[in-house]
């Protein structure tokens, strides 16, 4: 018989695995820094900085004394994270580079098959000479290749030897060295990534056991799909052949919806919930989190569990925006509580505020918005800038 967890303890559980549930100002490490991406996996990159960087502002929003010098000496100077793909863009455990030899491997023959038909045949001329470069004259970026006559424009317009850089980097013989004005800097794996990260090699029944185990540990609570999805490194049958493989060691859990629609079945470790031990109740602030941040990843996971649609605009024509073109949610305990479309303007030093929404059933009221005037004061120092404008209009009538 599956056991139903209710909605509340859904949530706080999800946020402890997320370490969303830890006072942010305690004081983080460079070490603690490692744990705290280990513990959830990956971090998404992306280039937008609207106030701040994606991955920056996810993990400022769990520990607010994390420094970006911490980051960059674990990328570039340890080895102890690297670039690559999750479902997107990410910054990673090199710990776990053995696994994503698998995904390197299977991903290989679908991206060759998928340039061609961008670029046309013999699209690839290029890619000896780019390899050969680099293993002998050190790593590049893709600007120190390109031909006088190419005409800039989207990966559909890339110079040969960009997507060679590309191609090498998302199978494996190329890694990330560094950024340079988040330009990527790339270099032969085996000079970024370290040997022992490399090894021991291991199987593919390993491999998606590890996928798919590592997975619903960080979930705490998933289906199958879920579980697939949280890497994107197995699909979604294994993932469905793991859960019928491993019933043992698994229970059925009913997930209770915040909008109380129908529990969601899913599977959790044998002994969940009481294994957990006593489930911390996150911090009563208000946070802002980032677009990309991997509370709401998985957008129909967060609808259930917080009643909190979003979805970034970014690409949607600004007529037909609902809210902005990069608008921020925010947390408040255990509660998603609204969105809010600010911006970093370093010219000016100021954070500026162009519009608050607060879900339905959310109060503004004045403790509340205090709360929020505070956060907003400290990512406004964390984007470098030392006040918070609020421009005419900006709550939401």
């Amino acid at each position: 018989m599956a056991i139903l967890i209710p909605n509340d303890q859904a949530r706080k559980i999800f946020l402890e695995r997320q370490r969303l549930s830890e006072p942010p100002g305690r004081a983080l490490t460079k070490p603690g820094l490692l744990q705290l991406i280990d513990d959830l996996g990956f971090v998404q990159v992306d280039s937008i900085a609207t106030v701040e960087r994606a991955h920056h502002m996810i993990l400022f929003s769990r520990n607010q004394t994390y420094r970006r010098e911490h980051l960059t000496a674990l990328l570039e100077k340890d080895g102890e994270l690297f670039e690559h793909w999750t479902h997107d863009a990410s910054i990673i455990p090199s710990r776990l580079f053995r696994y994503w030899k698998h995904r390197f491997r299977r991903r290989e023959p679908i991206i060759a098959e998928r340039w061609k038909k961008w670029h046309g045949e013999g699209f690839d001329s290029a890619f000896e000479d780019t390899f050969r470069h680099i293993a002998e004259n050190g790593a590049i970026m893709s600007r120190d290749m390109k031909v006088e006559d190419h005409k800039s424009g989207g990966w559909w317009n890339w110079h040969p030897n960009k997507t060679a850089l590309e191609y090498y980097w998302h199978t494996g013989k190329l890694a990330i060295a560094g950024r340079v004005n988040f330009q990527k800097i790339y270099d032969l794996t085996e000079r970024v990534i370290a040997q022992h990260h490399h090894e021991p090699e291991v199987d593919h029944e390993e491999f998606v056991d590890w996928a798919c185990r590592s997975a619903l540990e960080k979930l705490g609570f998933a289906t199958s799909g879920e579980i697939a999805a949280f890497w994107d490194i197995v699909t979604p049958d294994e993932a469905k052949d793991w859960v019928k493989a491993h019933r043992g060691e698994l229970v059925d859990v009913l997930i209770e919806t915040a909008d109380g629609s129908k529990p969601r079945a899913s599977v959790a470790f044998a002994g969940f919930p009481e294994t957990l031990g006593d489930i911390p109740q996150p911090p009563a602030r208000v946070r802002v989190l980032s677009p990309f941040d991997p509370l709401l990843r998985n957008r129909d996971r967060a609808e259930r569990l917080f009643n909190f649609f979003y979805r970034i605009e970014v690409f949607v024509p600004e007529p037909k925006r609902q809210y902005g073109y990069y608008v921020f949610p925010l947390l408040e305990g255990d509660r998603m509580i609204g969105r809010i479309d600010m911006k970093a303007d370093r010219r000016t030093g100021s954070l500026d505020v162009k519009k608050l929404w607060l879900e339905k059933g959310v109060r503004p009221s004045s403790g509340r918005l205090e709360k929020l005037d505070a956060e907003l004061v400290r990512v406004g120092r964390f984007a470098g800038v030392d006040k918070v404008t609020y421009q005419s209009g900006w709550r939401e009538v």
